[in-house]
């Protein structure tokens, strides 16, 4: 379990689970029990992603172009994380993490 990996996560009391993009810092995910993870949709994206989304797709290991919401940070006990399904792509980590600037808007900050 790595930094950017996707797995999925089902939530509590939610129906299905969910791409689940794994954002914490590597010591974290190596010595801890939880993780913080980023959820994705599991429907096809039909939209182009907003400030704070970004879309993953077959790149990253997921089966079509799916919005990850990067506005909200979840704390995932790791035991939950279920099927990998790949990792964020070289490419897509830093429009990652900028959304995830964005979607807390700690850019004025810096």
């Amino acid at each position: 379990m790595r930094q950017f990996d996707i797995f999925y996560w089902k939530p509590p009391e939610w129906i299905e689970a969910h791409p689940a993009v794994i954002v914490s810092h590597p010591d974290r995910v190596s010595r801890k029990p939880d993780v913080e993870v980023l959820l994705c949709s599991t429907q096809r994206a039909q939209r182009q992603a907003e400030h704070h989304e970004i879309i993953l797709d077959k790149a990253d290991g997921l089966d079509w172009p799916t919005i990850c919401k990067c506005d909200m940070i979840y704390a995932v006990p790791r035991e939950e994380l279920t099927q990998y399904k790949g990792q964020v792509s070289d490419l897509r980590r830093a429009p990652l993490v900028r959304a995830l600037i964005a979607g807390h808007g700690w850019a004025a900050v810096l």
